[in-house]
């Protein structure tokens, strides 16, 4: 079985669709597999447009609650702060001297801002570099990606190929982009894609009541309660059927076309099928997030873990550039 990566944004409390887009489907893959994979909170790359030191510290606790409380088994895979991992910078370094200037300027993550150099910092324009070192330091053969990360990990296998020409040496393993057809995306309160910067998304890991009032505030047509109401273009209903069971999204889908259903009786069936999935994990979460101890343990384990396998790569790199290993 492959190894796989993934790399865990800290931009705070994650929503219904990053859990059923990402950390859900991956932990599944996780369980499913012999093979340990790894997964980093990517609190390093967070520096590039975030500086505060309580929020960015606060969002990596967030994100490592949830993830434990989500079921992740830190026993078998390797779970750990991206910072707590120094041979990442370091390898960066190397990798950064096999990157031209050109390939970076190229890339989305600096062309996006380029317009105004003055907001772009260094480590904003090596962003894909250290993205390189934190795949290669680990052999990772597997990258489960976007298409918003797809020219990234293009970067990481022209630098890694680059490195294993100069020295004569196959030094990196070349990883593949693993692009998950069923990961599903998710419309927001206002009908858009759920995102943060948009500020649609539904935080089922949050108390009941405000719950409640985020689901009763997903936005719909002036359709009147007694008229059929088309299940295919409804937000509330897209939501639904992505936590229900089959035989509930149906009886739903039956309700709609029937008509006598208000979106505002949607709305309680979304409500209630969110708490029954969510409440348990809810309760896990609150439980971690007041558990800072046992948090800040987990990561600093699954760092020292991840160290162990960091430090071969880094040894075969330093012994391929002639530095003393």
């Amino acid at each position: 079985m492959p190894r796989y990566l993934t790399g865990i944004q800290s931009s705070g409390k994650a929503h219904l669709g990053n859990l059923l887009g990402a950390i859900l489907p991956a932990i599944a893959r996780a369980k499913a597999s012999p093979e340990p994979a790894f997964y980093f909170i990517a609190d390093l790359h967070t520096l590039t447009s975030s500086r505060e030191a309580a929020t960015n510290r606060a969002n990596t606790l967030s994100v490592a609650a949830t993830w434990l409380a989500c079921g992740l088994d830190t026993q078998k895979e390797y779970f750990y702060r991206q910072s707590d991992v120094p041979e990442v910078c370091e390898l960066a370094w190397y990798l950064g001297c096999f990157t031209p200037y050109p390939m970076l300027a190229n890339s989305h993550s600096f062309k996006d801002k380029s317009e105004n150099l003055a907001l772009v910092s260094a480590g904003l324009f090596t962003y894909p570099v250290l993205m390189a070192a934190d795949i290669l330091l680990y052999d990772a053969e597997k990258v489960p990606v976007g298409k918003d990360q797809q020219q990234h990990l293009e970067i990481t296998r022209d630098i890694a190929t680059a490195f294993n020409h100069q020295t004569g040496q196959e030094v990196f393993v070349l990883p593949e982009a693993d692009f998950e057809a069923h990961v599903m995306t998710l419309p927001g309160t206002d009908g858009r894609k759920m995102s943060k910067s948009y500020g649609n998304t539904l935080n089922v890991l949050q108390d009941e009541k405000a719950l409640r009032k985020q689901v009763m505030s997903i936005v719909t047509d002036s359709t009147p309660k007694e008229a059929p109401k088309d299940p295919a273009t409804d937000t509330v209903f897209a939501l639904f059927s992505a936590v229900a069971e089959p035989h509930e999204t149906e009886e739903l889908a039956t309700r709609y076309r029937a008509g006598g259903m208000g979106y505002g009786d949607a709305k309680q069936w979304l409500y209630e099928v969110l708490v029954r999935r969510f409440s348990e994990t809810y309760r896990r979460y609150t439980d971690l997030q007041a558990d800072t101890e046992t948090l800040e343990r987990e990561l600093l384990l699954g760092a020292e873990r991840a160290r162990n396998v960091g430090s071969q790569t880094l040894a075969r790199v330093r012994s391929a550039l002639g530095f003393r290993v």
